[in-house]
Formats: C-alpha cells, sequence, structure tokens
C-alpha cells in the first residue's frame, strides 16, 4: 500500500529484559495517547506508569489522528478499507521495527479489545497477559445495526459526495447522536438529563445534550474517517478464516482479564461471558456501573481494583499495585 504509515505514542523505556511492554488498543475516535482519554489507569503514578513499564498505543488505520487515513493523498471515499485483522498485521510491523518480541500486558476496550483478541489469535504466545474489556469476539448484528445507521446519516448528508474534508460532518454529528444511545442506556440519561421541574415542553437537556456531543466531535473527528473505522469494527470475527470463534478463543496463550459493564447494551455482559468461557483458565469480572459501554471510560477505581489483583495473582508486582493495596 503506497504511503502506508502509523503514529504512535510510546510512553517509558524498553528495560534490558524487554519485558516491561504494555501495548495499549484505543476505541473508535481515541488517539494514541492513551493518558488523553485513560488518565485514571495510565501515566505518572497511575496502574501503568512509565517508570515502570514502557507503554506502547498506535492510532488506528484510517483514523484522523495521524495513522493511514482516507484523507492522505485524498482518497477520501475510495480509502482501503481495513479490517481488524489488516489493523493488527500492521501493528506486528511496527512490534518489529520496535524491537519488541514480547508483550507482557495487552489492554484495550471496546473497539481495542476487538484488535487485542484478534492479535491474541493471530499469534498466540506474544502477550504474557491479555485485558479485553467491554467488547465481543464477533461484532454482532445489534452493533452493526447501530453502525449502519450512522453510516446512513452520514450519506444523507448532502455534502458527503464532496471531495473534501469536510464533507460528511453534518451527517457525523446525527451519527453521533445514534451512537450515544448505544454508549449510555435509560438510567444514564434518567439520571445526568432529567428536567428539575415538569414545565418544560421543548428544549429538554437531553435534545441540547445530543447536539452537543455531536458540535463536540465534529471539533476534532472526521466524517471519513469515522465511516471507515464504523465498517472496520463490523468486520470483526475471530472466527474469520478458523474453525471457529470458540476454538479461535480456546488457541490463546496469555493470562486472560475479562472486563465486563452491567449496564452496558452495545456489548452486552454475556458477550463477555463467552470470551472468558472459551479462553483457557480465563478470569471474568463485571463491573456495576450506570454508565453503561462508556463505563470502561469512566470507571478507573472499579478497574484499577480488578486489574492490580489480577496482575498480583500472576505474579506482576508494580509499585502501582502495591500502594493500591
Amino acid at each position: 500500500m503506497p504511503g502506508f504509515h502509523l503514529a504512535y505514542t510510546t510512553l517509558g523505556e524498553l528495560n534490558s529484559l524487554k519485558d516491561n511492554v504494555v501495548w495499549v488498543f484505543h476505541a473508535l475516535t481515541a488517539n494514541s495517547n492513551a493518558t488523553e482519554w485513560w488518565p485514571g489507569l495510565i501515566g505518572e503514578a497511575q496502574l501503568f506508569n512509565p517508570a515502570e513499564y514502557f507503554i506502547i498505543c498506535v492510532n488506528m488505520p484510517g483514523s484522523c489522528y495521524g495513522s493511514i487515513s482516507p484523507l492522505d493523498n485524498e482518497r477520501f471515499h475510495d480509502f482501503t478499507l481495513f479490517s481488524i485483522k489488516d489493523m493488527v498485521a500492521a501493528y506486528q510491523k511496527l512490534k518489529d521495527f520496535l524491537g519488541i518480541d514480547k508483550i507482557n500486558i495487552g489492554i484495550g476496550g471496546s473497539m481495542g479489545g476487538q484488535q487485542l483478541l484478534e492479535w491474541a489469535v493471530t499469534e498466540p504466545s506474544l502477550f504474557n497477559h491479555i485485558i479485553p474489556i467491554a467488547t465481543n469476539a464477533q461484532h454482532s448484528p445489534w452493533a452493526i445495526a447501530f453502525n449502519a445507521a450512522q453510516r446512513i446519516s452520514i450519506e444523507t448528508d448532502e455534502t458527503w459526495k464532496e471531495k473534501n474534508e469536510r464533507a460528511g460532518i453534518d451527517g457525523m454529528k446525527a451519527a453521533r447522536s445514534i451512537a450515544l444511545l448505544s454508549y449510555r442506556n435509560y438510567e444514564t440519561y434518567q439520571t445526568a438529563q432529567a428536567e428539575n421541574n415538569n414545565a418544560a415542553i421543548e428544549n429538554f437537556k437531553s435534545d441540547s445534550y445530543q447536539r452537543y456531543q455531536g458540535e463536540k466531535l465534529a471539533k476534532r473527528f472526521n466524517a471519513f474517517s469515522y465511516y471507515f473505522l464504523s465498517k472496520s469494527m463490523d468486520s470483526h470475527n475471530i472466527g474469520r478464516g478458523r474453525e471457529s470463534v470458540q476454538q479461535a478463543l480456546k488457541t490463546i496463550g496469555a493470562k486472560t482479564l475479562v472486563i465486563g459493564i452491567s449496564s452496558d447494551i452495545l456489548f452486552p455482559t454475556h458477550e463477555q461471558e463467552l470470551i472468558a468461557a472459551n479462553i483457557p483458565n480465563a478470569e471474568l469480572n463485571v463491573i456495576h456501573s450506570t454508565y453503561g459501554h462508556d463505563g470502561f471510560l469512566l470507571e478507573f477505581e472499579q478497574m484499577k481494583n480488578i486489574i492490580t489483583n489480577f496482575l498480583k495473582k500472576s505474579g506482576v508486582h508494580n509499585k502501582a499495585a502495591l500502594l493500591n493495596n
């Protein structure tokens, strides 16, 4: 592929034994700087501290945050779709370039967890530990339908057929509004967006919230990247080209902690149960949260406690883990 490139961020240094690598996988619209979107887990004095670990996060192919994307060379609508498996193939080249033979800990939520699972199946002995969070082994018809509805929103934007960087941006705002309904749930809105009195007949909090979130994304993201990355997510199926999803999971050799979120309607907990039931000796923990799928970006204390206990049982005694106990 002409002009193929990846943007990535590293924190800390690779030690002499090369056994302190933590590979972080980001979700749909995040970037390679994990301290920005996972500040409760990644960074100075956090569970994954650059003073102890060599932390790597790579921007997904297709994203507008530095890796090869539809904006490069004005490919726009003609960009080549990267499946989740294709993304892993790209990361393997980066791994080799960085001189990494073993990854101590792989961690990622949502679409990041999909990439992690695919890589753990592709190279069963690469990871010592994997921590897939709020994710699945195969993208569900329900989740694909949400993504399809978002792409339809972009396609109905009258500017979408134009070949320029801002094409489809209003459609993406509508798409983000649809996405939020799957990232949260009834209770999330009932708690945060309920009216304070009985007088309102229009201009409701939840209405303005949906519009605000669309505008917010439009200031930092791109409709072409959103469109193609949603298709990448739909492609996720670790059983493709293999005997079955279950058999693929059984080949994973890493010690595995699977984390689900009780109120997640996009990646419901039975999807994490399937992962944990088929990876040999995997551990499953479900976080109780009212935030829905977005809980993996917010419930830092619960995740830190669960991950710390898992790593201690696995013999990883880092300073942050000791401090938490």
